[in-house]
């Protein structure tokens, strides 16, 4: 025969070790941001160059990063001039990142999604 087996604890203390390893495991955890890079289709070298430089920089964080081109105006006759500049973004980066999304145009603005490797 075996009798049944019971432990008598603190529920109060219990409790609080539970929230304890609970709060431990919830630090250990890495929140991924989702940044984002503005840019117009005729941006100059310079200027790009530092939102590269940025693009970079949150990589090396851990986040992802959302290219967004925005027209104005006569832009929206050439769409083609942001998707090059999304194409050449992707190509420099390419070492290190992947594209989660594509370039797609949404209303006025062409965005596209990348990840670190």
């Amino acid at each position: 025969m075996n009798p049944p087996v019971c432990k008598v604890l603190d529920f109060g203390k219990y409790k609080y070790d539970a929230r304890k390893r609970q709060n431990a495991n919830k630090k250990k955890t890495k929140v991924v941001e989702v940044k984002e890079i503005k840019m117009r289709p005729s941006i100059d070298v310079h200027d790009y160059d530092t939102k590269v430089r940025n693009m970079l920089r949150f990589f090396k964080q851990g986040n992802k990063v959302k290219v967004t081109i925005r027209f104005k105006g006569r832009e929206m006759a050439h769409k083609e001039l942001g998707r090059e500049l999304l194409v050449r973004v992707k190509d420099q980066l390419e070492e290190i990142t992947k594209v989660e999304l594509e370039p797609k145009l949404e209303g006025r603005q062409m965005i596209m999604i990348l990840v670190p490797r």
